[in-house]
C-alpha cells in the first residue's frame, strides 16, 4: 500500500490524535529494549500495550489500523465470541469494544502472548475467559511446535501434538468442548488464526459444532488448510467471501447437515 494511501487509511480508521500517538510511539519503540511494553492508543478500546521489537505492531495495525475485522462490524447482538489464536489481545479487544454484552473466550498457546493478552484485556475480567492452550480437533496434549509459519515471530507460533516420549505442556481445547462449557447455544462470532492448525480443526469432530456458528472468519494458512475447511462446509447453507487475508463463512440457521 503506498504510503499516501496508508496514512489517509490510519487517519479515516484511529482519527488524528490516535494516528499522531501511534507514530510517537513507533519512535519510542526503536529506543527502548526489545519486549519493553510500551501503551498504544486504540479507538473505542483506549490504551493496550505493546512489546518493543515483536509482531505486537504487525498485529494492531490489522486490527486497528487497517480493521481486518470490519468484514463482521455488521453483526448485532452477539452473544459469545470465540478467538481461537488470540495473540496478546488485539482482536479480542476490538471485539469486546464493539459487542458490549458478549461473552469472549480467547484462547492462545504461547505463555509470552498469553502474559500480554492477559493484561490487555483485564478491564473485561467479567466477560472473558482466557485460556492459555491450543485449538485442536479433540482433548489431547501439545507442544509448542519447532517449524513456524511466516516469519517465524510472535504472531506465527503455532502447536502440534506431543510425541510418544514427549511430555506435553498443555491440554488442547476443542470448539464443541469451549461451547459447551460456556452454556451458550451459539457461538456469534468464530475467529481462528491458529498458523496452520485449522487443517486439524476441520478435518474431524467438527460436526459436533460447526452448525452452531453463525460468523466465521478464518486466516487460511495453505492449500491443505483450504480444501480441509471446503470439505467441513460441504452441503452447509453458507455463503463465503474473502476481506483481505481472511475467509469469511456467514452461516444460515437453517443449515443442519453434521
Amino acid at each position: 500500500m503506498p504510503t499516501i494511501q496508508k496514512i489517509v487509511t490510519a487517519v479515516r480508521n484511529m482519527g488524528i490524535a490516535n494516528s499522531i500517538a501511534l507514530k510517537a510511539a513507533d519512535v519510542r519503540m526503536k529506543l527502548v529494549p526489545k519486549d519493553r511494553l510500551i501503551p498504544l492508543r486504540a479507538p473505542g478500546v483506549a490504551t493496550l500495550f505493546c512489546r518493543a521489537g515483536t509482531s505486537d505492531r504487525n498485529v494492531f495495525n490489522q486490527i486497528f489500523v487497517e480493521r481486518e475485522y470490519r468484514c463482521v462490524d455488521d453483526v448485532t447482538d452477539a452473544d459469545l465470541i470465540i478467538d481461537c489464536g488470540a495473540n496478546v489481545g488485539y482482536s479480542a479487544a476490538y471485539f469486546l469494544a464493539r459487542h458490549p454484552r458478549a461473552h469472549l473466550i480467547a484462547i492462545e498457546p504461547d505463555a509470552g502472548n498469553f502474559s500480554v493478552l492477559e493484561r490487555n484485556l483485564a478491564r473485561w475480567s467479567d466477560r472473558t475467559t482466557l485460556i492459555n492452550s491450543g485449538v485442536w480437533s479433540a482433548t489431547t496434549g501439545l507442544v509448542m511446535s519447532e517449524i513456524r509459519s511466516g516469519d517465524g515471530r510472535e504472531w506465527s507460533y503455532t502447536v502440534r501434538p506431543n510425541g510418544p516420549h514427549e511430555k506435553p505442556t498443555m491440554s488442547a481445547v476443542d470448539i464443541g468442548g469451549l461451547l459447551a462449557q460456556s452454556g451458550r447455544g451459539r457461538i456469534s462470532i468464530l475467529k481462528i488464526d491458529i498458523e496452520g492448525a485449522e487443517r486439524e480443526v476441520f478435518s474431524a469432530n467438527y460436526g459436533a459444532w460447526i452448525d452452531s456458528v453463525d460468523h466465521l472468519v478464518i486466516e487460511l494458512h495453505g492449500d491443505d488448510c483450504k480444501a480441509a475447511l471446503t470439505s467441513a462446509l460441504n452441503g452447509r447453507d453458507v455463503s463465503i467471501s474473502t476481506c483481505d487475508e481472511l475467509t469469511v463463512c456467514n452461516f444460515s440457521r437453517n443449515s443442519n447437515r453434521s
